[in-house]
């Protein structure tokens, strides 16, 4: 585990955003995971997409920021998609049934597509 996690964030759409998730994500990191996409709901981009292609670790902390994002996202017309999502979260995602909530791509372009983002962002 890293004691970092960073998001790239680009928007390939008005409302659309995809933050690029680096690092591990628990209990010291999901509060910055929090903040970063609470604030890009807040100030109109309520459509979001998580890239987790680079993150080795997602803990139940994690899990449940992303519940939070998808009820933030959902309360300002948008939507939570996640694409590239690591085996450990995939299963804690169908443990829980939060699968049922949350769109879950295998790749970004996936993502983009279900999003309307186009395939290349």
């Amino acid at each position: 585990m890293t004691d970092t996690l960073r998001l790239s964030v680009r928007r390939p759409g008005p409302d659309l955003a995809v933050a690029t998730l680096i690092g591990d994500v628990d209990l010291h990191t999901a509060p910055v995971l929090r903040a970063d996409a609470l604030e890009l709901i807040e100030t109109g981009t309520p459509r979001l997409i998580l890239d987790l292609a680079q993150v080795d670790y997602f803990d139940s902390t994690g899990l449940s920021v992303l519940i939070g994002i998808w009820h933030a996202a959902r309360e300002a017309g948008g939507t939570l998609v996640l694409a590239a999502v690591p085996g450990r979260l995939t299963r804690m995602l169908s443990l829980t049934g939060v699968d049922a909530l949350l769109p879950v791509h295998a790749t970004l372009a996936e993502a983009l597509a279900y999003s309307g983002g186009g395939a290349s962002g």
